[in-house]
């Protein structure tokens, strides 16, 4: 259950903190052992009941709660005390909104003492049913990582659905005047949803059609919500036409131009303005469980298709396809052969069931006793429904995920409907409300992006957009059953609440909050417990700023949202308030002009990201007092420098948005600041004719031994320094992945080769005038030694002058296995038209 991660997150802080902060541990030491060993019982007692009876584990349900409420309040002392050390140590003309130290160690002695005795307490409720061994290795086995390769399979591959897609495709490419609609209607899980996206991203298809529209409807459904999508699609987005007019204007585009609109998972029948929608040139197609949904939307019977479940061969290799993954699907073992047949029974031919629990099964493929048990497991799931088989999947693949993977899948339950989740927004949260820590040798950060890509491999998660060459999800959605169940469990474990229909309520226990335009912003002050709070909108949000009572916040993202009708002083008076703020996101916010010297009060603070505000054109410098930033994001942002002293931030691990700049001006940041941020990972910089550097900054990136990934923006400058500069630069010796663009120079800078970057395993080169790669390098300390690249992914975009044999290509990078080419005339014997979009996998050839 994911209160067992919780309690093992707080568990390690204390760890942490008793171990680093001597201070804290000197003036609460004894109250902070007890609540670890309080802490380390508890988890022994959780972690124990999976194996209880029922009756004690719905005994142990009424009791989660008042767990998680003990956590939270610890939670927020350990922060206070932090927060208290970090002013006492480095001083600030904010300590004078602390109370008196004394006064302060003394309220925080006796809240602890009363979280230890309450902790007492409920370990008495329990004492009956706690087992007395600790397992002294705790964790050392709970944050494996099970690595996805996109060589071993392709999770899109469809399996049964072929005859289908070729009947519905008849239907489109050969219709006639008086069927025009599609509806693809059948249960959930059966791949409704699978068939519409193949057809919709058809080669032939594509080309038949002028424009492709596609809206996902679900329960959420509105009017003005799929106008807004239409228009966006439509190239008509920003064109200032109001709600009455847009509505007209789609119609005359559907009925000029040859347009086909997918309308996803609709569920009610009140859509008649629809039914005239489309003209002689258009088609659409609707996806829904109910057929008379799509009936009332103008589809004749004859037009509506009915996906079968599948049969026993197709069930078979699609379950092959994800439980044996590592060998490209492939059974060699009877045994197991004979238990996943019998699995597959019960999954009833329904794909999501098949595909959700053959992705359990996948890591267990060395263990016939695990594929038995989970047979049996399965087997004994009670569910009823036309869904059963999927639910039974789907409950069993939660029960099945490690502690850690549970509260990262539960998050997902604050997002509507067919909402597409990015990636880094969800990490981030994951990271500052302590959900994710990091794991010497990963960050947090690295690890949340891996827990990410896991839950996408256990298809928990519907991957919208990944980097194919090692499986990083960029974004994401959530199936609308697998919504159903996180939502249950979100809610039975009390995170949020939600009504019967499966939105979200401003319930005054809640501790994650997805804004949405139809909740009632005054409400929030009534949500005192929230650690989390994201908008869901885009649109104007009246926003109440008498929100004081926040004060437990640790996450707040506003990314994106048009906050215009806000005063931007008292948006940052509000924030700077929230002592225990760990995470901000403004991105996308134009009405922010500047960030206040009021931030340094947000000592918190993890993660700053205000990336696009293309409005922001001061950055104070009293940013430099935030010790605990690990992300600072200022990437396309109108900043033209970033204020001196940088080198302050020690435990910055990403950095975006810097700027190489002039060295006359000594209160702009310098690139010699970067050489004591030595736990950076990713560093986006860019550098323009006004760029300089200094012989003593040549030797930058050697110093970050932990940098990964590093991206460089050349701004399109011709001039020769740029080039003369960039020549000077050390290669980062750890570097992973590297991005150069708008580099207008023919050779590329020099250590940019095999030998200097041995780790480097993606290389993006994207509009540029380069006209060769390096390729294999003689190593001179030994004649018999060459140093050929280690890249496994390589995109090269824009690249008119670049002069390249494909097949000399592989010779210098044998590991190679995912490319994307994009413009690049001059290749020879590339298999694919290198003037438009290609991917290549090794497979091919």
């Amino acid at each position: 259950m994911a209160t067992i991660s919780m309690i093992q997150g707080l568990a390690d802080k204390l760890f942490t903190t008793l171990i680093n902060q001597a201070q804290i541990a000197l003036d609460f030491k004894d109250q902070f052992e007890i609540m670890r060993t309080k802490l380390e019982l508890m988890t022994a007692f959780l972690s124990s009941t999976d194996n209880l009876k029922t009756q004690h584990k719905e005994m142990v349900q009424t009791i989660l709660p008042n767990i998680r409420n003990l956590i939270y309040e610890a939670d927020d002392i350990l922060t206070d005390c932090l927060l208290t050390y970090e002013y006492r140590k480095h001083g600030s003309v904010c300590s004078s909104l602390w109370p008196h130290q004394l006064a302060f160690q003394y309220q925080t002695g006796k809240k602890l003492n009363h979280i230890n005795s309450r902790f007492q307490e409920m370990e008495k409720t329990m004492g009956s049913f706690l087992r007395p061994e600790l397992t002294t290795n705790r964790g050392n086995n709970a944050h494996q990582i099970v690595k996805y390769s996109s060589q071993y399979y392709d999770p899109s591959e469809i399996i049964g659905l072929e005859d289908d897609i070729e009947k519905i495709k008849g239907w489109m490419l050969r219709s006639n005047k008086e069927f025009h609609h599609v509806g693809i209607v059948g249960m959930g899980g059966l791949g409704k949803t699978t068939i519409a996206q193949k057809i919709f991203n058809d080669r032939e298809v594509v080309a038949y059609f002028e424009k492709m529209i596609w809206v996902p409807v679900s329960q959420s459904f509105s009017e003005e919500r799929i106008t807004t999508i239409m228009m966006k699609q439509l190239g008509m987005e920003g064109t200032g036409l109001d709600e009455s007019s847009k509505l007209p204007q789609i119609r005359r585009i559907l009925r000029e131009k040859k347009c086909l609109v997918v309308m996803d998972d609709v569920w009610r029948k009140d859509l008649d303005w629809w039914k005239n929608f489309c003209g002689e040139s258009s088609f659409s197609i609707t996806t829904s469980r109910n057929e008379d949904v799509v009936k009332r939307m103008g589809v004749d019977n004859s037009r509506i298709h009915r996906p079968r479940t599948l049969n026993e061969k197709e069930s078979w290799l699609l379950f092959c396809k994800f439980a044996f993954s590592r060998s490209r699907g492939q059974c060699s073992n009877d045994q197991l052969e004979r238990v996943g047949r019998d699995i597959l029974e019960r999954c009833g031919g329904l794909p999501l069931a098949i595909k959700t629990i053959a992705a359990l099964l996948a890591p267990k493929v060395d263990s016939l006793k695990e594929w038995k048990k989970i047979y049996q497991d399965f087997h004994g799931l009670t569910t009823t429904g036309q869904n059963s088989s999927v639910m039974a999947s789907l409950q069993m693949s939660y029960d099945e995920l490690p502690t850690h993977l549970k509260p990262c899948l539960l998050c997902f339950s604050i997002y509507p409907e067919d909402f597409k989740v990015h990636g880094e927004q969800i990490v981030h949260w994951w990271v500052a409300e302590g959900i994710v820590q990091g794991k010497n040798p990963w960050t947090a950060t690295e690890l949340g992006y891996e827990y990410l890509s896991e839950l996408a491999n256990r298809c928990l998660l519907d991957v919208v957009n990944r980097r194919n060459y090692d499986g990083r999800v960029y974004s994401c959605k959530v199936h609308d059953l697998t919504r159903d169940m996180v939502i249950k469990i979100a809610n039975d474990e009390a995170f949020c609440s939600f009504d019967g229909q499966g939105k979200q309520k401003q319930a005054e226990d809640s501790r994650w909050l997805g804004f949405t335009t139809d909740m009632n912003p005054k409400l929030l002050k009534n949500c005192s417990k929230l650690r989390a709070l994201l908008l869901m909108s885009n649109h104007h949000v009246s926003y109440d700023m008498n929100l004081k009572l926040l004060k437990s916040l640790r996450v707040l993202d506003f990314s994106n949202n048009k906050l215009d009708t806000i005063e931007v002083e008292r948006l940052w008076s509000w924030i700077c308030s929230l002592k225990r703020l760990a995470q901000l996101n403004l991105s996308g916010v134009q009405s922010l002009k500047e960030v206040p010297y009021s931030v340094q009060k947000l000592r918190n603070l993890q993660i700053l990201v205000l990336r696009k505000c293309k409005n922001l054109a001061k950055l104070d410098p009293s940013v430099t007092n935030l010790k605990k930033l690990i992300v600072l994001d200022l990437s396309f942002c109108n900043l033209k420098c970033l204020p001196n002293g940088l080198e302050k931030l020690v435990h910055l691990q990403e950095l975006s948005g810097f700027r190489v700049e002039s060295r006359a001006n000594s209160r702009r940041s310098q690139l010699r600041e970067l050489r004591s941020l030595t736990e950076l990972r990713v560093l986006r910089l860019s550098i323009n004719f006004l760029s300089e550097m200094a012989n003593d900054e040549w030797n930058v990136f050697s110093n970050l031994t932990n940098l990964k990934v590093l991206a460089i923006d050349a701004e399109n400058c011709k001039n020769k320094s740029i080039q003369k500069m960039l020549d000077h630069l050390s290669a980062p010796p750890s570097l992973e992945h590297l991005f150069l663009e708008h580099y207008r120079h023919e050779i590329l800078p020099k250590w940019i080769n095999p030998k200097q970057l041995p780790n480097l395993q993606y290389l993006c080169l994207e509009d540029g005038d380069i006209n060769h790669l390096p390729m294999s390098v003689n190593d001179e300390t030994e004649a018999s030694s060459i140093s050929k690249w280690t890249l496994e992914g390589l995109r090269l975009m824009f690249l008119p002058n670049l002069v390249l044999d494909w097949q000399n290509l592989g010779k210098d990078m044998p590991f190679l296995h995912h490319a994307e080419v994009s413009h690049c005339f001059n290749l020879e014997n590339f298999p694919f038209d290198p003037d438009k979009l290609a991917v290549w996998t090794k497979n091919q050839d």
